[in-house]
């Protein structure tokens, strides 16, 4: 059994009957809470819930799945250490990957099999926008082949939404929450807002069937924090 917890934006709780490797896991429940600003409130919540609505005991998790961001830092900080504390104590094993990844993976879900006629032939690119605050956007992009194989071809970065409109917009499908705070510049293709754990969970497994390695849950942060150290005291009046 897997847990499956992102905090890049929303928060996201997703149990699976399966492994990584061998066959996709199945999802067997998924909880979520939209608010951006209260993911300490009710992420462990959200995993009581979810196991219970699947019928799973903590006990019988075998491997804890943890988006990585990018995303604001309180909310991935919260997600990270909860996932790692629930890792040690049961003593499975746990992965990590960029959130956008899963994003990319819902997107391309609704597309179904690149073999299932000519609405889904030849390759699909994904472009993924989320709001990093600042008036900036998280993003990365994707390609399916024809074999339904998908690949990252733009790692994740933060920029301006205008200095990344073309390439986002070339894109196939776009989606993520950026989509909705700047519509004029990154058009949305579908109504795909924030991370779902379950098609993290299915994203990691596809990485893992190719040997990628998951090891790693270093947050992404892409850039400083927002409260960050001042580099001179300023004075009363404000000099």
């Amino acid at each position: 059994m897997l847990l499956g917890i992102d905090t890049s934006g929303a928060v996201s709780v997703a149990v699976a009957r399966g492994e990584l490797t061998g066959p996709a896991p199945e999802i067997l429940q998924v909880r979520a809470d939209e608010r951006s600003r209260h993911h300490d409130e009710v992420l462990l919540s959200l995993i009581d819930e979810v196991l219970t609505a699947a019928g799973v005991e903590r006990s019988e998790l075998t491997g804890i799945v943890v988006g990585r961001g990018p995303g604001p830092f309180t909310g991935l900080r919260v997600g990270l250490v909860s996932a790692r504390s629930i890792a040690a104590v049961l003593g499975v094993p746990l992965y990590g990957l960029s959130s956008l990844d899963g994003l990319a993976h819902q997107a391309l879900a609704g597309l179904g099999s690149a073999q299932e006629g000519p609405a889904h032939e030849g390759a699909f690119t994904v472009g993924v926008a989320l709001d990093a605050r600042r008036r900036e956007v998280y993003h990365a992009r994707y390609r399916r082949g024809v074999s339904g194989e998908v690949t990252r071809i733009a790692d994740p970065a933060v920029d301006a939404p205008a200095a990344v409109a073309d390439e986002l917009t070339a894109c196939d499908i776009l989606v993520g929450s950026g989509t909705g705070i700047y519509p004029e510049l990154l058009p949305a293709t579908a109504e795909l807002v924030h991370v779902d754990a379950g098609h993290l969970l299915l994203a990691a497994a596809a990485l893992s069937a190719r040997g990628e390695d998951l090891s790693s849950t270093e947050p992404m942060y892409l850039r400083e924090p927002d409260a960050a150290k001042p580099t001179a005291r300023k004075s009363a009046l404000g000099r």
